[in-house]
């Protein structure tokens, strides 16, 4: 009976001393959700500046692997401006370069494509800006948005 009981106790002991786990490491400042303020779109010389904040509503979702987008018109398509889009798929983050492989969208020939871009996050703001290119469909255009961190 004493070996046993100092046998368990002996166990306790070293089950104890074993080092705890790693902490959990922090999201990366990436992972959240995203309000679309501006988008620049500028090819073959055209610039063409939108406002995400009147008329209209884009957000973009991003988790540890995956990102989607949702855009709508205000006026819930009842007038002119009916807009209403959405996508998403993986990513894949190293530093700044974070690359959107789009797996659904509504455009759908736009399915299949990954486009890169240089993220910075500063506060609350995300500047995303990269080249949209896909060849088929003649879209070669930089494209640069600032979005503001939803809480």
């Amino acid at each position: 009976m004493i070996k046993l009981t100092v046998t368990a106790l002996f166990a306790g002991i070293i089950i104890s001393c074993q080092t705890p786990p790693a902490p959990v490491k922090a999201a990366p400042a990436l992972i959240g959700t995203w309000k679309l303020q501006t988008g620049t779109l500028i090819e073959k010389g055209d610039t063409v500046v939108t406002d995400y904040t009147k008329g209209q509503s884009f957000i973009k979702i991003i988790n540890d692997d995956h990102f989607a987008f949702l855009h709508h018109d205000l006026a819930k398509g009842k007038d002119s401006a009916a807009i209403y889009s959405s996508g998403g798929g993986s990513y894949t983050l190293k530093d700044s370069l974070y690359t959107e492989h789009l797996e659904y969208c509504t455009a759908r020939q736009w399915e299949g494509n990954s486009f890169e871009f240089t993220v910075t996050i500063k506060g609350d703001t995300l500047v995303q800006r990269g080249v949209e290119h896909i060849k088929d469909l003649g879209v070669d255009r930089l494209n640069i948005e600032q979005y503001v961190r939803l809480k």
